[in-house]
């Protein structure tokens, strides 16, 4: 298969400033692990799709600012992937806000789903409307988030904390997490080596 340019561009960009910021537990090994699995590219994937949460969010979410070079050639580098996309829901549970199921969107760029069908590494983004909460969820593979708006998060030994924008954090396999957005979108970007 040959990847789509705008994938490929993605990559070059996302990886580089996720082990920039990549300090916490595992991380900087986990996306090493990613980097050197990602040069050979995997199957074409799933057929582009929306939905309405994205359409009135996902525009915000990437109009932001950041300080830092790499980060907003990132956001742009998403905005060009972004007629490629495919977003979908996930069902919620009672730790899920009650507006969860219209006010969330996931699209799995590389893995199960993605824009490249791949089974050795999940790469995907999440996008939450204000005022919504993701519910707790947990998987085998350890999983490395790069932040890309405020937003809260929740992990094992720690209450809610906020990354701010560029802020990193590793997640052990099997371990419970979670996110909230407040008064604006919540963006992030996240990595699992399964």
């Amino acid at each position: 298969m040959t990847r789509p340019q705008a994938l490929q561009e993605f990559i070059d960009i996302a990886l580089p400033a996720m082990q920039a910021r990549a300090h916490d537990g595992g991380s900087p090994a986990s996306l090493q692990r990613i980097a050197e699995a990602v040069t050979a590219p995997g199957d074409s994937g799933a057929a582009p799709a929306t939905l309405p949460v994205v359409g009135e969010w996902l525009d915000s979410a990437l109009d932001r600012r950041p300080e830092y070079e790499d980060l907003a050639d990132l956001l742009q580098a998403i905005r060009a992937l972004s007629p490629l996309l495919c977003w979908r829901k996930r069902t919620g549970d009672a730790t899920a806000s009650a507006n969860f199921q219209s006010s969330h969107a996931n699209a799995m760029l590389l893995g199960p789903g993605g824009i490249e069908e791949r089974r050795d590494m999940w790469i995907g983004l999440s996008l939450l409307a204000p005022q919504t909460r993701y519910p707790d969820h947990q998987h085998a593979p350890e999983e490395t988030y790069l932040v890309l708006s405020p937003g809260s998060f929740r992990k094992p030994g720690r209450d809610w904390f906020q990354p701010g924008l560029g802020g990193s954090f590793f997640v052990p396999p099997n371990a419970v997490h979670a996110m909230r957005s407040e008064d604006e979108p919540l963006f992030a970007l996240w990595a699992l080596r399964v």
